[in-house]
């Protein structure tokens, strides 16, 4: 189920956050006091980041205490430069996905269009997850955004297995799919293409961004969290 969201309420500057797991994220929880979560209609409150301006609120199973040196379990991999692993998701499959598909939440992100920029990755297959965070440099908003896709496939090794990509980018999908005539970007739009061309089964879901779709929240924060980095 995915996390409702709410803005940031002057409520929330009150409690003390304590750090803790969720969907194998780091995250910040709502204190009611040094040991007890704060709880409302059956849910606690948490934050990925004490200084964004909005919360979740999310079932109080699933989040989970930190291990002895403050990590998560990483269960697939070994981590590389901009890569985090982390412990199996527990995000349900899409509405009539196949079983094995492998779903991939992507965003990209610019401090000005163009301005410094990030793009950031969620893949997700079986209970495996991985997560990519990654500086572009100076570039645009679209760039970043067709970036994240082209960073999710060069991760999967296999071409056989059904693949989802999941974005809130209408020009990447048109672009890629409805045949949309690209003033810009057109040798990145083209090896995007090719990439594609390798897969047995590749289709792109058009979500919609900051409404609250956890990992299309996540991928948007890895993207964001890669700008930041670097200043």
């Amino acid at each position: 189920m995915t996390p409702s969201k709410t803005n940031h309420s002057k409520e929330s500057d009150v409690f003390d956050w304590k750090r803790m797991q969720f969907r194998g994220n780091k995250v910040w929880l709502a204190m009611a006091d040094a040991h007890t979560a704060f709880t409302h209609s059956g849910k606690v409150l948490i934050k990925y980041n004490l200084k964004q301006s909005y919360e979740y609120w999310v079932h109080p199973e699933s989040v989970k205490e930190l291990g002895p040196e403050g990590e998560v379990t990483p269960i697939i991999g070994t981590e590389s430069s901009g890569t985090k692993t982390s412990s199996p998701s527990s995000v349900p499959p899409a509405d009539n996905a196949p079983l094995d598909a492998i779903r991939i939440y992507t965003d990209g992100a610019s401090s000005g269009n163009p301005g410094p920029a990030g793009a950031g990755v969620v893949l997700l297959y079986g209970k495996h997850r991985k997560e990519v965070s990654r500086y572009l440099g100076h570039t645009t908003n679209n760039v970043a955004e067709l970036t994240a896709i082209k960073i999710a496939l060069d991760h999967l090794k296999t071409t056989t297995k059904p693949v989802i990509i999941h974005t809130d980018s209408s020009y990447a999908i048109g672009v890629l799919t409805k045949g949309w005539k690209a003033k810009k970007n057109g040798p990145l739009i083209t090896k995007i293409k090719r990439q594609m061309a390798q897969f047995k089964t590749i289709s792109f879901v058009k979500v919609t961004g900051h409404a609250g779709i956890a990992e299309n929240e996540r991928a948007d924060r890895l993207a964001v969290e890669a700008i930041g980095e670097t200043s």
